[in-house]
């Protein structure tokens, strides 16, 4: 529901958004190369409350991690283990990464586990997008959710008890090669592409380094001479990423929270000349049934008619707001706050601008 705060709000992030600032070279832009890459395994977890999978991969995962340590069962025999899912484990390995290290992994159940709250995840390898086992995983589960349910079939589930986390459950077992430290340049991608920003990384370098040191390949790379030994090159990226650059603007936006009522204007959003009429109609239609009874020779039937009234109401005072050339949003936000309108007549005028071309600003509503 939006409230006249929301408007006071918004005022105040228009006012903020016109002041300078300049953020570091790690705020805005990350070190081509240097990323985490995406780790998956299939695995079982054993020791569940009776919660466990009801499905025949599941039993048939079971029986083969049985198999090899040396229990071989018959043929076609079915576990029915009640305390063993399958699941996928997932994990992030971070940049950098050595041997022996331990990461945190996400276990979710694959089959029809109503929970997977007390169970252990028994060792699983992850591998990356080219097959190899990077890491190790293995552990108890933390579950946030609570799944419950009583013998007249009342049940109750809290969050989602199907997924769970082992805290440095995955151990690290080989290393991927970043490139870091490979030819004479360091690649700078900004986290949103812009051209005036680049420029202006691009100068702050310079000047902090020396003309030439850096250069921009497009709006979102910039290419920066750096030394070949590892040890200088560390030492040269920690004076690069804390040197302080202005961004540039961001592009002229608008964006409509339409759940929580929130309204976010961007800096340098303007509008062409204007006038908008906004009112508040309301439109009624009443259906009545009425009973048609014949007369008591007419020898006819009794029937049932409908009857509909439609009605068009004006439930309040229309407004009519006019802006010239050039007008800021802040001054829309202030024109509508004093004549007491809601912000919700704020996000009627915003669509009405767009719509017809007024509004010179992405309109995103989410």
């Amino acid at each position: 529901m939006f409230t006249r705060k929301s408007v006071i709000i918004l005022a105040v992030l228009l006012i903020w958004s016109s002041v300078s600032y300049a953020e570091r070279v790690k705020d805005l832009a990350n070190v081509g190369g240097v990323r985490s890459n995406q780790l998956i395994g299939y695995g079982l977890v054993v020791g569940l409350n009776g919660t466990g999978d009801k499905t025949d991969y599941a039993d048939q995962s079971l029986l083969s991690m049985l198999n090899k340590f040396g229990i071989n069962l018959p043929p076609g025999t079915k576990t029915n283990s009640k305390n063993v899912a399958a699941v996928a484990v997932h994990a992030d390995l971070p940049a950098f990464a050595k041997p022996g290290q331990r990461i945190d992994v996400t276990v979710s159940s694959l089959g029809n586990s109503k929970s997977l709250r007390g169970g252990t995840l028994l060792l699983t390898p992850l591998k990356g997008v080219d097959g190899n086992v990077y890491a190790l995983a293995q552990g108890n589960l933390l579950v946030g959710g609570l799944d419950a349910s009583g013998a007249d079939g009342s049940r109750i589930t809290v969050n989602v008890p199907s997924v769970g986390r082992v805290p440095g459950g995955g151990s690290v077992e080989r290393t991927v090669n970043s490139g870091f430290d490979l030819g004479n340049t360091i690649t700078l991608n900004l986290k949103n592409a812009d051209f005036t920003t680049a420029t202006n990384l691009v100068k702050a370098i310079n000047e902090k380094l020396g003309e030439g040191t850096a250069y921009a390949l497009d709006a979102e790379s910039v290419e920066v001479m750096a030394p070949r030994i590892p040890d200088q090159r560390v030492s040269f990226l920690s004076i690069v990423e804390n040197i302080e650059v202005k961004p540039g603007m961001e592009a002229a936006k608008v964006i409509i929270n339409s759940r929580t009522g929130t309204v976010v204007i961007g800096n340098n959003v303007k509008v062409s000349a204007a006038a908008v009429s906004h009112g508040n109609l309301v439109v009624k239609v009443n259906e009545n049934q009425n009973v048609n009874q014949p007369n008591a020779f007419g020898g006819g039937e009794t029937a049932v008619t409908q009857d509909s009234e439609l009605s068009v109401e004006n439930m309040g005072s229309g407004r009519m707001f006019k802006f010239p050339q050039g007008v800021t949003l802040d001054d829309i936000v202030h024109a509508v706050n004093k004549v007491g309108a809601a912000p919700s007549d704020l996000v009627a005028i915003l669509e009405a601008l767009k719509q017809s071309g007024a509004l010179q600003a992405d309109l995103m509503v989410i």
